[in-house]
């Protein structure tokens, strides 16, 4: 499963424009309400641990349910199934990081409703007492409704275990700290950067292809099968 973690760290890279205007504005939020400047770098990191960490958490639940019902009955077979689902997930992602189709966001939708009740919790921490605040209001702040997030979980239910849901989505998370780490310092030039139909273009495409790639090797698999 080593090429899913590099192909989740690279989405997160290359994706990082999306994350940049869903949590940027958090990220921006905790470092204005800061007044010494030399915890800013603590705060950042300590966010962005707690964002990994539920992500490592979503993914580490769902492989292992998954690995542990496919022992206790037929469905690896189903696995695969949904192995080609999650390549397909891939292609409407880099459709939306295209701006080509924004099918995406209906998938957001889904977890609005339990976001409403999750977010105050995170709110309740703000200002941040304490510099170590910034971890729980990153985990808790990793639940937010994402697309992106959402179509690399995909990933981690058909990876195999527990240890390797949580490894994808901890390669993911990896993927998006630079521009989250940078965009807590207002560094907007990274973010036209993100944003420039180039590098739109340019992730697109690589995210697509990664997708086909994806969906070819369960094909493969489900071929042999016949």
């Amino acid at each position: 499963m080593t090429a899913d973690w590099i192909g989740a760290f690279f989405i997160g890279l290359l994706g990082a424009g999306h994350c940049m205007g869903m949590c940027g504005g958090i990220a921006s939020l905790l470092t204005l309400g800061e007044k010494r400047s030399d915890r800013l770098p603590i705060v950042l990191v300590f966010y962005n641990l707690g964002r990994i960490a539920s992500y490592m958490l979503f993914g580490g639940l769902l492989g292992g349910l998954a690995a542990s019902l496919s022992e206790f009955s037929t469905l690896n077979h189903a696995l695969i199934w949904l192995r080609l689902i999650a390549a397909g997930l891939m292609i409407v992602l880099g459709l939306y990081v295209g701006r080509w189709w924004f099918g995406l966001l209906k998938l957001e939708k889904i977890g609005h409703k339990i976001w409403s009740f999750i977010s105050p919790f995170g709110q309740s921490l703000l200002p941040l007492k304490k510099t170590w605040f910034a971890l729980p209001f990153g985990f808790i702040w990793g639940w937010l409704p994402c697309g992106l997030v959402y179509s690399v979980l995909t990933w981690s239910v058909v990876s195999g275990s527990a240890l390797s849901g949580a490894l994808v989505m901890a390669s993911f998370g990896l993927g998006t700290l630079p521009a989250m780490l940078l965009v807590g310092y207002g560094a907007t030039r990274l973010k036209n950067i993100q944003q420039s139909l180039l590098f739109r273009h340019f992730a697109a495409i690589f995210i697509i292809l990664y997708g086909l790639y994806t969906a070819y090797g369960a094909v493969s698999i489900l071929s042999s099968t016949w």
